[in-house]
């Protein structure tokens, strides 16, 4: 795990009262973290995501995400490192949201 995905899971996602599983695979890819309950991944973006190939790749996952019922949350690493609080709350209103469909 990167330092910022470290720190999204030990300060915020392992507490949270639901499973959520660590670098699964799903289909040919490997996420980042995955709530099966409300079928959800969340992504975190390194600079990598942000070449013309990243960002390709990226729209080709998330469509295979989508077709099969997923819904994927990216956030940047400089989210996590500037506004960590605001993506904590940002993931619970999206699980919340998710958990009421």
């Amino acid at each position: 795990m990167t330092k910022e995905e470290k720190h999204l899971w030990y300060d915020f996602l392992k507490q949270l009262p639901i499973t959520v599983n660590r670098q699964k695979v799903i289909g040919n890819y490997i996420v980042d973290f995955y709530i099966d309950s409300v079928k959800v991944i969340i992504e975190l973006d390194g600079s990598q995501h942000y070449t013309k190939e990243g960002e390709t790749k990226d729209i080709v996952r998330d469509f295979y995400f989508k077709r099969i019922g997923v819904k994927v949350l990216r956030y940047t690493n400089r989210q996590i490192n500037e506004n960590f609080n605001e993506v904590c709350t940002d993931i619970l209103a999206q699980l919340e949201n998710r958990q009421h469909k």
